[in-house]
């Protein structure tokens, strides 16, 4: 069994499903530090200007993930989902398909998020259930893990689950985990090898294509045709030497 893991995710980019998609379980950290400034509370969109963040105001309170609280104190016009939700309707509004999948996403700016992991566990399942993901996930807070650094974290996800192989993404983990120190626990590391696709995109900015989004830019532009885009190709990895 091979396994990924990652922190929760809002809007999250395609990068983290293409990893997501070539795994056998799929673990979200939501013990680790919040980090801020991260994607665990944003993501970008496209705009005719070019790209803009969506932000997710969160109360100062709650270092780990998990215990991240949404800042619901504005209210009306200023509150932070009536302000992302206009400004996904007037980004999106002509794009292709956006009318296709408004309604679902309608109901994310209609409920009361009280924590964070919550609303990027919903933003996590709707890109499943548009894209078709159907690799199971489970929370590393269901795990039961003992404290210890990151690389302490993942091996034990991986015995916890009985896996063989650990799938690790190319950006932070690059420096932060240690990849001899899981091979010698009997775990053989893999890394990610993601070739960003470049689709038909409505808006955007005089610059040519905007890569890195969230993942509904993808599907806004793209439709039913959004999971052949991501995953039709091969998807090429390498194990660690």
């Amino acid at each position: 069994m091979i396994v990924a893991a990652h922190q929760p995710a809002y809007l999250p980019w395609l990068g983290y499903l293409d990893k997501m998609a070539k795994c056998d379980l799929f673990v979200v950290m939501d013990e680790l530090a919040f980090e801020p400034r991260n994607f665990q509370n944003r993501n970008r969109i496209a705009r005719e200007r070019g790209p803009a963040w969506l932000t997710v105001p969160v109360q100062p309170d709650g270092e780990r993930i998990v215990d991240k609280l949404i800042d619901n104190g504005l209210r009306g016009d200023d509150n932070w989902q009536h302000r992302t939700w206009r400004t996904l309707v007037s980004s999106y509004r002509h794009v292709p398909y956006f009318a296709r999948y408004i309604d679902d996403l309608r109901f994310v700016f209609t409920q009361q998020w009280r924590r964070l992991v919550d609303l990027d566990f919903y933003m996590i399942d709707l890109a499943r259930r548009w894209l078709k993901i159907q690799v199971p996930i489970v929370r590393a807070s269901s795990l039961d893990l003992a404290p210890g650094d990151l690389t302490d974290q993942l091996i034990q996800v991986c015995k916890k689950v009985g896996a063989r192989a650990y799938l690790s993404g190319n950006g932070n983990a690059v420096t932060t985990l240690d990849a001899e120190r899981v091979g010698r626990s009997g775990i053989g590391v893999i890394w990610q090898v993601f070739d960003h696709p470049v689709y038909p995109q409505a808006c955007g900015g005089g610059d040519g294509f905007l890569s890195n989004l969230g993942f509904i830019d993808l599907v806004f532009n793209c439709g039913p045709a959004s999971r052949e885009i991501l995953f039709g190709r091969g998807h090429p990895i390498h194990v660690a030497a």
